[in-house]
């Protein structure tokens, strides 16, 4: 059995000990390898140095370079040169949501960090980023305005629409009116507008729209007068049965719907009311002329109000700053205000001042009917709820009734709208600079203004109608959400690039479709593909920002094709095909 000395090598008898030769050899070598660890010690602390030196040297320049870069541009802003701190900033500040009240989780607080980043880089911006396929684009042009047919006698009875929604619900519901007017020879009373408990808008046809342009444009192809004729007006429509609900009428129902169920009414009672009339008539199949109509309506007869068009004007013109040209769509947006904004602007400096419009669409009833969850925990999955109670009693119903899609499967469906952050990181990965101008439309954004948090921090040129008009410019707007919505499409209309958030929102469809009709192949629009960008968002906590970047262009790039409109489809939306636009090729 070994002993403790033999198990740690100490020599246990003086015949083991080493000879007085093999000391002064030992200590040799223990003094040489003491002086080789001190001799590589010291190259290794004056490698350090050096390696320190050159990073503050390399540090200087970046900084340096940096500072030549803002003087070239005019640029002064240094939190542009400071990344860091524009990180720490969104990760301090995206931390409240609402009244900042509630916690939210920082889901992207590292993918705005790598955002603030690379702005922070001044990378020059992509070619084609303010730019359409302009060629295959350019082919098209407007002529819903051909008409090829006599003018309707309207002899079938009269039509009366009061229309839900919005404004650009209301919008859609009177172009389905007209045409509905034209397809049962009848004369179209002046639409009303419902009250709504969610917009709470008390306006009314000749508050948003020119009612003598409208009734004249479209005298043409339809009869249309201000009110009823005395001897209808008494009558009792619900209880004669004149009265239909949008219960009573399918969703894109065909023309044949309206001629064997509709007509019989009108000739019968001479009126039919229809009440709520939403998106109640079918894109295909339909006769070409009345396809025609729905456009020349939408695109020609629609104009907005002096009013309107007057503040709409203003805001251009202070969103454009410096440009002495009018825009493409001016003219068909503010009219005559087009000419005198470009009266004021002789004498200035002749260099446009580029704007991106993008719509946010994440107001409360959106974020709500979406049925998504937007990191605020349990306080607001009750919020919403106890929302949808009020505004959604069917889908709340359904919810209890029925085992919906997860939150999480319907954001990997791309069935919820983009946050806020997540519209900033789209923005920033296709290659807008830091120094971009954004409009910023539906500013009641669900959350308050700390929801914006990041969208100002990484893009502090960020402006709504709030803030580019005085409190006694928005004074007579007040109240009037269908108004104020009528401003945000008119800047949204008249921008050098707009972005979308949600493809499927009414203002964003119209937008989009106005820039077709007349942009002439010069009016890019960014259509977010959330599928595909919920699969890139997934992995926000180890993506690298360069793959990032060249995902999110790859998959808003396939939305750019210049496309005829898809069967089915809206012309509003998608207004090039035959009916709506001609094609020169």
């Amino acid at each position: 059995m070994s002993s403790s000395a033999d198990l740690y090598n100490i020599p246990s008898s003086p015949s083991q000990s080493p000879r007085p030769g093999q000391k002064k050899g030992k200590r040799k070598r223990e003094r040489e390898k003491v002086f080789w660890y001190q001799k590589r010690g010291a190259k290794g602390i004056v490698g350090l140095i050096c390696l320190v030196g050159l990073f503050f040297i390399f540090n200087g320049f970046m900084v340096l370079r940096l500072q030549l870069d803002d003087e070239i541009s005019g640029n002064k802003d240094v939190s542009v040169r400071n990344s860091s701190s524009i990180s720490v900033s969104i990760k301090g500040e995206l931390k409240t949501i609402g009244k900042g009240k509630r916690q939210r989780k920082g889901t992207y607080d590292r993918m705005l960090a790598l955002a603030a980043h690379s702005l922070a880089e001044n990378k020059r911006e992509p070619k084609d980023l303010w730019q359409e396929l302009f060629v295959p684009a350019s082919a098209w042009r407007p002529c819903a305005d051909h008409r090829k047919w006599n003018p309707s006698e309207g002899n079938n009875g009269y039509i009366l629409v009061t229309a839900n929604g919005g404004m650009n619900q209301q919008r859609v519901a009177v172009c389905n009116a007209v045409v509905i007017s034209r397809l049962l020879n009848s004369t179209l009373v002046i639409p009303r507008f419902m009250y709504s408990s969610v917009w709470r808008d008390v306006s009314q046809f000749s508050d948003i729209y020119q009612e003598e342009h409208f009734i004249n444009y479209l005298t043409p192809d339809i009869r249309i007068v201000k009110e009823l004729p005395k001897e209808l007006q008494s009558l009792d429509l619900e209880a004669i049965g004149s009265v239909v609900t949008d219960a009573d009428i399918g969703k894109e129902s065909k023309p044949s719907f309206y001629l064997k169920n509709i007509l019989p009414i009108l000739l019968k009672n001479r009126v039919v009311h229809f009440v709520g009339f939403g998106n109640r008539l079918a894109f295909d199949p339909i006769p070409f002329q009345l396809q025609t109509l729905r456009c020349r309506c939408n695109f020609h007869a629609l104009q907005f109000s002096p009013k309107i068009q007057e503040t709409g004007a203003m805001l251009i013109q202070r969103l454009r700053k410096h440009a002495a040209h009018s825009g493409l769509l001016d003219h068909y947006l503010i009219g005559p205000y087009a000419e005198k904004n470009l009266q004021e602007k002789v004498g200035h400096a002749v260099k446009a001042s580029r704007y991106l419009a993008l719509h946010l669409r994440f107001e409360i009833d959106m974020v709500a009917h979406s049925l998504c969850e937007y990191g605020g925990g349990g306080e607001e999955r009750k919020e919403l709820e106890a929302y949808r109670e009020i505004h959604f009693p069917a889908l709340t119903l359904l919810k209890k009734t029925n085992k919906l899609p997860s939150p999480a499967m319907l954001r990997e469906e791309g069935l919820c709208p983009l946050t806020p952050e997540e519209a900033v990181l789209m923005v920033a990965a296709l290659g807008f600079s830091r120094k971009t101008h954004i409009f910023i439309a539906g500013a009641n954004i669900y959350g308050g203004r700390s929801r914006l948090t990041a969208l100002t921090s990484l893009y502090p040129n960020l402006v709504t109608k709030e803030k580019l008009l005085s409190a006694t410019e928005l004074e007579p707007f007040k109240n009037f959400s269908s108004q104020l919505a009528a401003l945000d499409f008119i800047a949204c209309t008249a921008s050098d690039a707009f972005a979308m958030t949600d493809s499927g929102s009414q203002l964003s469809s119209l937008v989009s479709g106005f820039r077709i009709y007349y942009g002439g192949g010069k009016m890019p629009t960014i259509r977010p593909n959330k599928r595909r960008l919920a699969d890139i968002f997934r992995k926000n906590n180890s993506i690298e920002w360069k793959i990032f970047e060249l995902r999110v262009r790859k998959a808003v790039r396939q939305t750019k094709h210049v496309l005829q409109r898809p069967k089915a489809r809206s012309v509003y939306r998608y207004p090039r095909c035959k009916e709506c636009m001609c094609l020169t090729e």
